[in-house]
């Protein structure tokens, strides 16, 4: 089958619907079977590689296979093997026979004399017998990933042997006779039960490679210095807590990986290992550098991640040759200048430690290509620069350089919570007082506010005052940013503990998903509307709620950190093995990044500030002079917001204020650019200011973007307040703008037609039709936007670049836009798809959707459902379907939306998108993406999803803390009908096929098979799906 995929994806560049073509499919697809049946015939005349897979659990060895030299009978599930094997295969050299079931070495084994290399690993192995000795022409035996307890002592018969592998079993020592095997250069014994390091294995005069890893024993012998040829050796997680002197003299050490032990230095001899180039000293006990491996002038690889480190030598620029450097999670404050000098760096991981400034001329690091620096208290660069890379470093150190210094305090404050808990009312008590606070009500949407907290410090708040109307879900993420201090109101006097998931734990799943470790103020509301005793009583409610859901969500995430765990000792080959196992074929680096997601989500939980603070915004203004005192606390607090005491060049504080002037919507690059040289700035320092300010949220720059890098939208008020009009959903506010001619909330309606830009006349009764169909359908014609968006904007290019940046941002997207030339004067149509209120598609999609399978059905082939699911335990990102909807529109043809779903069409192949709304606290919201066709077409079906599989993990990409799943579910399953049909692991979205494995055991019913082209993409995503 593997090889009717592969020639039908050569032969076939599309797959046709009409009866033609089909036709034409069935004639290549019997063709394709002849040919393979008559290269089948014709090998097996000249036999010399043969693969076998079984049949109910049973090997039928076809004739004349004398000749054969290389037998693969892995994966099979084998408990025996067939007899007269011996004397049949005389030519027999490679024999392979892993992922199966074997208690022991079958007898027919030992009669293969010419065998050369044998593979049992992941059997059932509990010994080998004392017959493994007749193998005395064996160079190569893998028996590792069983349950072996004693190697036998013939083992030492195997004088030609030179690859050992026996890991993972249940070894306490090995036999003496174990020192003959003279001939042998590599030998893992990692994972087993060694108490002491073999003294067998020190006799092995030709040993080069050595795994022992994940072991009992606890320190290395005296005379570990007899291993002279060993170059690369691994003792990680032994818990050594140090080396003996002797270590010292193993001079053709190349590689050396001693990860996970206690090691608190390294030997004073340690220089002597000249011929070092990689070391691996991450998760130690290291307190201080190890200046001696300042002496190996040849490293090229330090690892010293997860130590105790607290500074770097000045002098590490000593090594020369150095490409990777690793340092992240430690607690290092500061850089030696020196590290400049590593000019040869491609891989500098300093995340996770307390640098706050980069040393100066960090551009030399320029082929510094895996760059990591987050979680670190950055001001100099700010960490707004340091995470666009090393180019906007040199440029950022350049132009401070040539530049003076500016520190200008100021942090983004963000008031969040339920529509009704008072936000407005807080803002304005807090910023204006009491008289601003009177009368005020929070209807206008997102608002933001300059607050000047202390003119003597200059410490001014940027404060947003977040809408509680569902309506802006889809656009309030865009406001959540790391470096901001939330402000979670709650209404003490509707509070209830029933009600504190809608209250205040859903804000802070929101906050933990979209800003991990985020800090979180409580401010309770209306406390002059409760009794003291009411207000003492929600308020620690609040909290003991807020540590129920904190424990619970902490424990969901460490279980599912023990789970991957596991799995990564279980092994790989164990995992690949059985469909049965949690991480079914998912590969080692796939599952220490999910680790490594599941764990920065563990490390970096909210930091929220108790108790709850009780005000009131009536005349009293209880407790509001203390709020502000409590916020300017917080704020001031360096290890909390090190940002606010951020250096800047002065020119880029100077083109900052200078772009606040003007009152356009927006600025074209060349009237940024005449506002840069009036700072001092040169149009090639320009682009770099330009990315801190728009990373730091001042304006909104796209350099990535063709159309809209030519433009520089600096008046960011006036640009909420076009989102404000666009999420409303109030069908009379809406028509208030189209119908009024001066500013909204003007009733002087005289006329009944409406003249729009193009001079052409709309009627009343069309524009509450237009009103109508955009709160029903998310439909909206271009000109009547322009008049809602009337005085907001004033050009048809106005209209053109606002609706350009809408659909950047997922808001919106238009539906009559040619692939490749202009409207030619038509109106341009634009679809809101948060606005989409009908539950079904049209009528003839959903009758084409019908019998379960939500796709419609071609009558020539048996159809295969491909059916990837995104499963959300905790929270579904707001917006997230809507934005993905914008998003996908670029791939997809003759598309129907409906609130949850969309069917559309990739070239001629269809594909559905739906999201299933959580019925209950024990269910997950998912959201999944679907397609179909016939087993040898099943590639065209990958070929629809991939593309959209991949921009929604490129939306997910915004979302570091969020929680969420992977999984395909399996097409056996789904044709059945099944309601719980079988899910495959995501990851196997990124990896590719295994080489050989043709078809997966649906665990739902061990008698199924999947083809494995069901499972596996032919060409792996660019990400994996479940990673950050």
């Amino acid at each position: 089958m593997k090889t009717l995929h592969e020639n039908k994806e050569e032969q076939e560049g599309g797959s046709g619907c009409s009866a033609m073509e089909d036709k034409e499919n069935n004639l290549k697809t019997a063709r394709l079977w002849r040919d393979a049946a008559l290269r089948s015939r014709k090998l097996r005349s000249n036999l010399r590689q043969l693969t076998l897979c079984s049949k109910d659990n049973q090997i039928i060895l076809p004739e004349d296979i004398a000749d054969i030299e290389v037998l693969n009978l892995g994966n099979n599930s084998l408990q025996e093997l067939p007899d007269g094997l011996g004397s049949t295969l005389n030519n027999l050299r490679i024999l392979v026979l892993r992922r199966n079931k074997f208690s022991a070495v079958p007898r027919v084994v030992f009669e293969l004399g010419q065998l050369v290399e044998l593979d049992m690993s992941h059997n059932c192995l509990r010994s080998v017998s004392e017959g493994v000795g007749q193998l005395r022409g064996l160079k190569k035996l893998c028996i590792s990933h069983n349950k072996i307890q004693q190697l036998p002592a013939q083992i030492a018969a195997l004088q030609l042997l030179e690859e050992l592998d026996i890991s993972f079993n249940d070894l306490h020592d090995l036999p003496r006779a174990f020192c003959s095997l003279g001939r042998l250069r590599t030998l893992d014994a990692d994972h087993n039960k060694l108490n002491q390091f073999p003294p067998e294995i020190l006799a092995l005069g030709e040993l080069e490679e050595l795994d022992c890893s994940g072991n009992k024993f606890e320190a290395l012998p005296a005379d570990v210095m007899k291993l002279q040829s060993t170059k690369i050796l691994w003792l990680s997680s032994l818990h050594m807590s140090t080396l003996p002197d002797s270590f010292c003299q193993l001079q053709q050490l190349e590689s050396l990986m001693l990860d996970g032990n206690k090691l608190t230095a390294l030997p004073p001899a340690f220089g002597r290992l000249q011929r070092l180039k990689m070391i691996n000293l991450s998760s130690n006990e290291l307190e201080a550098f190890p200046q001696v491996l300042l002496s190996i002038a040849g490293l090229e690889e330090l690892y010293l991640s997860r130590n105790k480190l607290s500074h770097i030598p000045e002098d590490m620029g000593r090594l020369g040759k150095l490409a990777n450097l690793w340092l992240d999670n430690n607690s290092i404050t500061y850089l030696p200048d020196s590290i400049v000098e590593l000019e040869k760096l491609e891989e500098l991981v300093l995340q996770g430690n307390q640098i706050a400034i980069l040393p100066d001329n960090f551009g030399k690091l320029s082929k510094v290509n895996i760059w990591k620096v987050k979680d670190n208290p950055l001001i100099q660069p700010p960490y707004e620069v340091c995470m666009k890379g090393i180019p906007y470093i040199a440029a950022y150190q350049k132009e401070l350089a040539l530049s003076q210094l500016a520190v200008k305090p100021r942090l983004k404050l963000v008031l969040m919570g339920m529509k009704g808990a008072g936000k407005t009312r807080l803002r304005q008590s807090v910023v204006g007082g009491q008289q601003d606070a009177m009368g005020t009500q929070g209807n206008k949407g997102i608002e933001v506010t300059n607050w000047v907290a202390d003119a003597g410090r200059r410490l001014t708040f940027l404060v947003y005052d977040l809408s509680g109307k569902q309506n802006y879900d889809l656009i309030k993420p865009f406001f959540l940013s790391p470096a901001a201090l939330y402000v979670l109101v709650v209404n003490l006097k509707t509070y209830s503990p029933k009600n504190f998931y809608a209250h205040v734990g859903y804000f802070l799943h929101l906050l933990s998903a979209k800003v991990p470790h985020a800090v979180v103020c409580l401010v309770g509301t209306h406390a002059d509307l409760c009794g003291e005793v009411e207000v003492e009583e929600k308020s620690l409610d609040v909290h003991r709620q807020i540590g129920l859901q904190e424990k619970r969500d902490v424990q969901s995430l460490r279980t599912l950190a023990l789970q991957v765990d596991q799995a990564l000792e279980q092994g790989y080959s164990v995992r690949s093995s059985s469909p049965h196992v949690l991480f079914y074929g998912v590969s080692d680096r796939n599952l220490r990044r999910r680790k490594s997601q599941l764990q920065y989500m563990l490390n970096h939980r909210l930091q929220i500030l108790s108790p709850v603070l009780s005000v009131s915004c009536t005349e009293t203004q209880t407790n509001i002079q203390r709020l502000r005192e409590k916020l300017m606390s917080v704020a001031d607090h360096r290890d909390i917001f090190p940002n606010l005491h951020r250096v800047l060049p002065k020119s880029w504080q100077m083109l900052e204020e200078l772009h606040f002037k003007p009152k356009d919507l927006w600025l074209s690059w060349w009237d940024s650019a005449r506002l840069g040289l009036q700072a001092g700035l040169t149009e090639d320092r320009l682009q770099s200011a330009l990315s801190y300010l728009h990373e730091s949220g001042k304006l909104l720059y796209f350099e990535d973007s063709l159309t809209l890098k030519e433009y520089v939208f600096h008046n960011l008020p006036r640009f909420i307040a076009i989102l404000n009009v666009f999420f409303q959903r109030d069908e009379s506010t809406l028509l208030d703008r189209l119908l009024c001619e001066g500013e909204r909330g003007d009733k002087g309606r005289v006329s009944l037609v409406i003249e729009d830009e193009k001079g052409e006349n709309l009627r009343v009764t069309h524009l509450q039709h237009h009103v109508e169909g955009f709160l029903q359908h998310g439909l909206l014609p271009s000109n009547v936007i322009r008049l809602l968006l009337r005085p907001l904007i004033q050009t048809q290019q106005d209209l053109h670049l606002i609706m350009e940046l809408l659909e950047k941002m997922g808001v919106c997207y238009c539906i009559n836009k040619p692939r490749s030339k202009p409207l030619n004067g038509a109106t341009a149509w634009y679809k809101f798809p948060s606005y989409v209120s009908s539950e079904e598609p049209r009528a003839e999609v959903a009758e084409a959707a019908a019998g379960g399978s939500s796709l419609p059905l071609c009558p020539f082939f048996s159809m295969e459902q491909l059916h990837i699911q995104y499963s959300f335990p905790f929270l579904f990102p707001p917006g997230l379907f809507a934005r993905f909807s914008v998003q996908i529109n670029c791939h997809v043809v003759q598309r129907t939306d409906s609130r949850h779903q969309i069917f559309a069409y990739r070239g001629k192949v269809p594909v559905v998108i739906s999201h299933r709304p959580s019925r209950g606290k024990l269910q997950a919201e998912t959201l999944s993406i679907a397609s179909h066709a016939s087993l040898p077409n099943i590639w065209t079906a990958w070929q629809a999803v991939t593309p959209l599989v991949e921009e929604l993990n490129v939306l997910l990409q915004e979302w570091p803390g969020l929680h969420y799943s992977v999984h395909i579910l399996c097409s056996k399953c789904l044709k059945r009908g099944s309601s719980s049909p079988h899910a495959f692991p995501g990851e196997l979205l990124s990896q590719p096929r295994p080489e050989g494995l043709t078809e997966v055991i649906c665990p739902k019913n061990g008698s199924e098979r999947v083809n494995v082209a069901l499972v596996y993409p032919p060409t792996p995503t660019v990400v994996s799906p479940c990673l950050k």
